[in-house]
């Protein structure tokens, strides 16, 4: 079964709000092997709904309309739809008397444009709302199945997983699934490089893609639960073979939540001294629950007085060398690690810009310390992008190092 989701709104188009729905939406759908191959936004306007509904119907076996269920006039979705389709608006005596009782729990009493809300196109099948006064339905028609649901998530999640989801899975016995494996530490082009050959696949499907400082490979499997999850298991295996060390994580966890959980496991406890970064390392560390048995000290020691008095950076170091230095980078590390009696300390410093390069130290240049029992290690980046990217990925690069360590790999 194909599937397509219209999300009506005008506010939607305008930016003013962010839609979570056709997401939601995506991730249930595939579960139930239904492939999803469009999303459309359409605003508030009968004419330009109509050609959405057009083109959808011509192409797919499953509408899932969202939005446009209220009461007002610019609430048109399903009075677009019965005139798509050509059927009459049939008043439902059931959902009347709903909106009745909901209006009476609230101590309030039903406008008349409410019990609009109480009509469906004729041979709907309704969706009670039980967080709203907009109930859904699903009208089968000539080969097609409309699913027309509220557009606040609050009654849209429900309704799905109480009535819609049910109701789907009678039409299909497979799952799509996919599972993430998260890169760092070589851009997307020498990762596309490494995998070609799993690149051509067309089930499971191999695609990379960018995120913020990291590259992922997506693997998507369609078939029965069994062998979904078989398939996934044996492609993912072949790309460790080839990316092993670089990859860091899977699926939702974050290089924060990986490096928590190594310092857990092994025991160790880290500390930060951060220049450049400002704190975000702190940030991110603390971010993740559970981080305080391994995290109980951080320092933002951004002036060269701070790096001495709090430090105490010896300040023939930052004469000779300056804050942006090896050397100050090695003993950062160094110092917070002995400050904070921990097992291991990492330390940023650099130029995050816009403004404070020179030629011999331009804007991106950023060294990280990494300060453990048998050696301080130290690493050179020159990083490009606004501030925000050079101190995201200093971040990373600075994380890495850490489970690069705990892993036993080797630290670049």
């Amino acid at each position: 079964m194909k599937g397509e989701i219209i999300s009506v709104g005008t506010e939607l188009l305008l930016g003013q709000i962010i839609n979570t729905n056709a997401k939601y939406l995506s991730e249930k759908l595939a579960l139930l092997g239904i492939d999803v191959y469009f999303h459309t936004n359409v605003g508030d306007n009968e004419d330009r709904l109509k050609q959405c509904l057009k083109i959808a119907y011509e192409r797919s076996e499953l509408i899932i309309t969202t939005g446009g269920l209220g009461p007002t006039v610019d609430d048109i979705t399903k009075e677009t739809i019965a005139s798509f389709l050509n059927l009459p608006l049939v008043e439902n005596k059931e959902a009347k008397q709903e909106i009745i009782n909901f209006f009476e729990r609230i101590g309030q009493k039903p406008t008349e444009n409410n019990f609009k809300q109480a009509f469906f196109p004729e041979g709907s099948r309704i969706l009670p709302n039980r967080n709203g006064t907009a109930p859904g339905f699903i009208l089968e028609k000539s080969g097609k199945i409309f699913v027309v649901l509220p557009g606040p998530p609050s009654e849209l999640i429900p309704m799905f997983e109480e009535h819609v989801y049910p109701y789907l899975k009678n039409f299909t016995k497979e799952t799509i699934k996919s599972r993430v494996l998260k890169i760092f530490g070589i851009g997307e082009s020498k990762v596309e490089e490494m995998v070609k050959p799993l690149l051509q696949g067309s089930n499971p499907t191999v695609a990379p893609l960018v995120g913020d400082g990291y590259v992922t490979l997506r693997i998507t499997a369609k078939g029965l639960e069994g062998n979904v999850n078989t398939m996934i298991k044996e492609v993912e295996s072949k790309i460790r073979e080839i990316l092993g060390e670089y990859i860091y994580a899977v699926d939702d966890e974050d290089m924060e939540e990986v490096v928590v959980k190594l310092l857990q496991m092994k025991g160790l406890s880290l500390a930060t001294a951060e220049s450049c970064t400002g704190g975000l390392l702190a940030k991110k560390i603390t971010d993740v629950p559970g981080a305080s048995k391994v995290f109980g000290f951080g320092v933002v020691t951004y002036s060269n007085v701070a790096k001495e008095k709090i430090l105490g950076v010896d300040k023939k170091t930052l004469e000779s060398y300056g804050a942006v230095s090896p050397e100050t980078a090695k003993e950062m590390a160094e110092k917070v690690r002995s400050l904070a009696n921990a097992d291991l300390g990492l330390s940023t410093t650099g130029i995050a810009g816009p403004s404070g390069g020179t030629p011999e130290k331009p804007v991106g240049l950023v060294y990280v310390g990494f300060a453990t029992p048998q050696k301080t290690y130290i690493k050179k980046l020159m990083l490009s992008g606004d501030r925000d990217r050079i101190r995201t990925r200093a971040m990373l690069h600075a994380l890495d190092m850490v489970r690069r360590y705990l892993e036993g790999k080797q630290i670049d």
